[in-house]
């Protein structure tokens, strides 16, 4: 099959290196795989000596002429039989090419978050009527799409999933460094929290309720001006650090500074973050929303707090540290769990799915 990925977005979040394990994946099956990208986006980079096709390409609004060009001479090209974008901006130019070129492409989105966008019905059977399907990461941005009027028969839900090689950046002698760094010692109690903006400030507000100092390391956001104030508010001598953007061949290293994690996450289609804890076997703790709750069975493998509720996420933070028993039945489930998301599994599906198409 010749299949087109598009995104506008492609920088440091989960859904980029998702959408990249995914075009890999059906590129080593042995198709056709061209991703329409920025070339200044990670997701370009990411791609580096492997057989997907790389096409640059502008995304300047819903309705970029140049971009629905690009889209029409691609598919001309490399006679294309399967578009699939990625995030807002290409959906609307994926179709208005189509239409406004006459091509007779396939159009599949995929939708990696919950739905925000207000929508309607005329937007909803807009879409349903110019696409063959809307692939859900998760049950849980399939009910944020049934909440927008979307119709069920319309939307299929094909899981994200996990390649294993990706732990072969794990290097003992950098998570070394990094406890040194941090000053890691034995009695010290680590939370980390890897995420690129979610509600960081709810595990700010809820340290102030944890009594015991502890170290705070957040991986992939620098602090923001915001947050300061809630930061100095804190009276519990905490350790906090912020230590921005990380790149994926070191970022998984950090798991090993934590003894446990909290994702303060509403927005999650499903998360990347969430299987690295459970196959790590970092004890977890998650807002209870979106995509979580497709993978967290509360007090099985992880811990819900629901948004807002930051002296509940206190009480869950000290229950943790101060139960072992409990963190070993956490990581036990979550090494269970991160079992049912290869992402030879998810590859497939698709691949069966793309193929029906055409």
């Amino acid at each position: 099959m010749n299949i087109l990925f598009l995104t506008y977005e492609g920088d440091m979040a989960g859904s980029t290196y998702s959408t990249s394990f995914l075009a890999k994946g059906l590129a080593e099956r042995g198709h056709n795989i061209y991703v329409g990208a920025r070339k200044e986006s990670l997701l370009y980079r990411l791609f580096d000596g492997t057989s997907v096709n790389l096409i640059p390409m502008t995304f300047k609004s819903s309705t970029d002429l140049t971009n629905m060009k690009q889209i029409r001479d691609a598919v001309r090209k490399y006679d294309i039989q399967i578009v699939n974008p990625q995030s807002s901006k290409d959906r609307y130019t994926s179709i208005l090419a189509k239409r406004i070129f006459r091509l007779t492409y396939k159009i599949v989105f995929t939708r990696r978050q919950r739905s925000r966008s207000f929508g309607g019905w005329l937007h909803t059977r807009l879409i349903e009527a110019n696409t063959s399907k809307i692939i859900a990461v998760s049950e849980g941005v399939k009910r944020s799409l049934l909440s927008k009027g979307f119709r069920e028969k319309h939307i299929m839900v094909i899981p994200n999933g996990m390649p294993m090689d990706k732990f072969r950046t794990i290097d003992p002698a950098y998570i070394e460094k990094l406890k040194k760094e941090f000053d890691i010692q034995p009695d010290d109690f680590v939370i980390g929290c890897i995420a690129r903006r979610k509600q960081q400030e709810q595990l700010l507000e809820a340290l102030n309720d944890v009594k015991k100092p502890l170290k705070m390391i957040f991986v992939g956001m620098p602090q923001k001006a915001e947050w300061v104030e809630i930061e100095n508010a804190i009276t519990v001598p905490h350790k906090i650090w912020w230590v921005g953007e990380v790149p994926l061949d070191k970022v998984l290293n950090y798991y090993f500074l934590f003894d446990i994690h909290v994702l303060p996450s509403v927005a999650e289609g499903l998360s990347q973050t969430l299987l690295e804890t459970f196959y790590l076997g970092i004890p977890t703790i998650a807002t209870e929303a979106a995509g979580n709750i497709d993978l967290i069975e509360d007090g099985v493998n992880g811990l819900f707090f629901k948004e807002g509720e930051t002296k509940k996420l206190a009480r869950l933070i000290e229950m943790l540290r101060d139960d072992p028993e409990l963190r070993k039945k956490l990581v036990a489930g979550g090494k269970e769990t991160v079992k049912d998301y290869p992402i030879e599994k998810t590859v497939e599906r698709f691949e069966r799915f793309f193929q029906s198409l055409v």
